[in-house]
């Protein structure tokens, strides 16, 4: 069986765009939908938190431990041994209150990708492979992004983002799935229930083909 690891944010969690913590069902999100699809060679482990961030603290009382850095390591040690993991994260680097551009998290990213493609199992010294897979472009324009300029300049700079990405998974032959295409709902940042098939549709095609 070949395991796959999925570690994001809330994108992988399954948010319902515009609700009060609300989640897409088991044949909803992106996730479980790729496991239906892979079949039962494949094992897919959720592993996503809402607001959970590249290295940012999240100083909001309840969002304790949304540093993904810091979980990162015990995460993979707890599912060892997985074979892939589909690493989804970025979105929350977007918050105009960090500070970051877009160079800022793929320099972030890329030391994700050094961690985990020098990581070994602790069953059999093996690493995993890496598939990156690309935030939504945000949309600020919505009442959810303009309501506390939460997200204020997200729209550019993830779009910017999406495309620096793109480049630095393509020069260090990393699989990356673009997902600039898929519709995010109304609060700007979180994939339609649409958006998650169709990355789960993705994610199929690329794994048949590996």
């Amino acid at each position: 069986m070949i395991r796959i690891l999925c570690y994001g944010d809330s994108n992988t969690w399954g948010y319902i765009p515009g609700t009060d913590h609300e989640r897409f069902g088991l044949n909803e999100r992106w996730t479980r939908v790729l496991q239906q699809k892979l079949g039962n060679d494949f094992e897919v482990i959720e592993e996503g938190l809402n607001s959970r961030t590249l290295f940012s603290d999240d100083n909001r009382p309840g969002k304790e431990g949304r540093n993904g850095f810091t979980y990162l390591k015990p995460c993979m040690d707890s599912h060892d041994k997985f074979d892939y993991i589909v690493l989804m994260l970025g979105t929350n680097e977007l918050k105009y209150k960090f500070n970051n551009s877009a160079k800022d998290i793929v320099d972030m990213i890329d030391r994700y990708v050094k961690f985990i493609l020098n990581y070994k199992s602790q069953i059999d010294h093996t690493s995993p492979k890496l598939v990156i897979s690309g935030g939504p472009i945000a949309n600020e324009n919505t009442s959810f992004g303009r309501s506390d300029d939460k997200f204020k300049g997200a729209t550019e700079k993830s779009k910017e983002l999406n495309t620096l990405l793109e480049n630095y998974c393509n020069e260090n032959n990393i699989p990356f799935i673009d997902n600039s295409d898929l519709a995010v709902g109304s609060d700007g940042i979180h994939f339609t229930r649409e958006s998650h098939a169709e990355l789960a549709e993705k994610l199929s095609r690329l794994f048949k083909n590996l």
